[in-house]
């Protein structure tokens, strides 16, 4: 069976809604339960597919995993298996990230190369040059890396781009490391700071989370945790553009509105009222037709990559006509393509696109290629006439939990339809 969403357009969207832990941490925390033997427990995480699909990679090197609504429950036995190669890997990007604490823990490992959403180029050479410096080896073979060492030993490490991802495998290597390691240009995101929060409370010796550089003083062991995962800023941001592209009036709860400073800006100044809660969540009334902005994706502080498609899409109905530049991943801009079917007048030239918005799109058949174009194409329905069909919706059930019955509850009609496939 295949599914789409019938998104019927037309919606205001009224209410209140939760947003639960983030996906772009509670998959690196669950990796990092491998580095202490015991049963770490973590809470606040989000109902979504890649939850079960990391629990699989987990399962495969020896951990027991037991899901309990929004609860995880990881068991790490003594004897850890360095090989990890479950058919899981190749379906999230985040998988990678069970590299770093095999060779902290085990001194090696063989990791198959991860999958995950198409947006572009996503090389592992930072993850490898960082292990090569803490004393291992790291080469590809057969479609898996493969790392080694004798022992690991603190090391400068700069890393070229703050990349979330290397940044934390080198950081959950290196609490285990002889001496001391110093990440220089370390991503600054939210998530990192929540897995420093979580590799302390495990025992680690970790100094700078949320600066660009990181100090990690090596120990000999971790122990079990219980952590709460950090709300989703992504989510809560997607709410945030909901609420500006169909004129509506949402309360955001859930996530620390310091996390989505520069989105609840750009969102004031295309005329959205904006009310921060401290730590809690916001309040966005758009009142009138949104305005133009531009938009620079950057690393963290900056606006996030993942919100490209959100920009796009509320800059597709907004008055006046936008600038919008994609500086991480280049094949962001494929969302266009599906823009351009719901009726968006939008022009591509390289890392940037011109976006002049209409007063409605209109509605026809789209294809989500990645978890956040999938949702702004759905926000994007709210706003055409008819009913869209958005196509590939396993995309959006690997970020956003409930995300149907959420906006139905909130105001919207939408469908999900299951669909037979032709036989030949």
């Amino acid at each position: 069976m295949s599914e789409h969403f019938d998104v019927h357009g037309g919606a205001r969207l009224v209410g209140e809604v939760e947003v639960v832990g983030a996906k772009n941490s509670v998959l690196k925390l669950m990796a990092a339960a491998l580095l202490a033997e015991g049963t770490t427990t973590i809470t606040n995480c989000p109902q979504i597919l890649d939850v079960p699909l990391m629990a699989d990679v987990l399962r495969s090197v020896g951990c027991e995993v037991k899901l309990d609504g929004d609860t995880a429950h990881i068991t790490t036995p003594s004897e850890l298996s360095h090989r990890a190669d479950s058919p899981a890997m190749g379906k999230l990007r985040a998988s990678v990230c069970v590299l770093g604490p095999l060779v902290g823990r085990l001194k090696k490992a063989v990791v198959a190369l991860p999958g995950g959403d198409a947006i572009g180029s996503r090389p592992l050479d930072m993850h490898q040059n960082g292990l090569r410096k803490l004393g291992a080896t790291s080469t590809i073979e057969h479609g898996c890396v493969v790392a080694e060492a004798d022992g690991l030993h603190g090391a400068q490490i700069w890393l070229d781009f703050p990349s979330v991802g290397a940044t934390e495998n080198i950081l959950m290597a290196a609490v285990l490391a002889e001496g001391t390691t110093v990440i220089d240009n370390a991503a600054r995101e939210p998530e990192i700071v929540d897995i420093c929060t979580m590799l302390t409370e495990m025992g680690a010796k970790i100094e700078g989370a949320g600066t660009s550089t990181l100090t990690v003083q090596g120990v000999e062991s971790l122990h079990p945790t219980e952590h709460r995962v950090i709300g989703d800023r992504i989510v809560g941001a997607t709410w945030a553009f909901a609420a500006a592209m169909t004129r509506g009036d949402l309360t955001v709860t859930g996530v620390n509105p310091h996390h989505l400073e520069l989105v609840l800006e750009k969102l004031r100044l295309a005329g959205a009222d904006v009310t921060t809660f401290d730590g809690k969540g916001f309040r966005i009334v758009q009142p009138e037709r949104p305005r133009s902005v531009d938009f620079v994706t950057l690393p963290y502080p900056g606006f996030a990559t993942d919100l490209q498609p959100f920009a796009v899409a509320l800059s597709s109905v907004s008055e006046g006509t936008s600038m919008i530049t994609e500086n991480v991943y280049e094949a962001r801009f494929r969302f266009i393509e599906e823009m351009v079917r719901l009726g968006a007048d939008a022009r591509t030239d390289g890392h940037h696109a011109v976006v002049r918005g209409v007063e409605k799109l209109s509605s026809a058949p789209v294809w989500a290629s990645d978890i956040r174009a999938g949702a702004g194409l759905v926000l994007a329905g709210l706003c055409a006439d008819g009913v869209t069909e958005v196509w590939d919706v396993f995309h959006i059930d690997r970020g956003y939990p409930h995300f149907v019955e959420n906006l139905n509850r909130l105001g919207a009609r939408i469908e999900r339809v299951a669909t037979e496939p032709e036989r030949a």
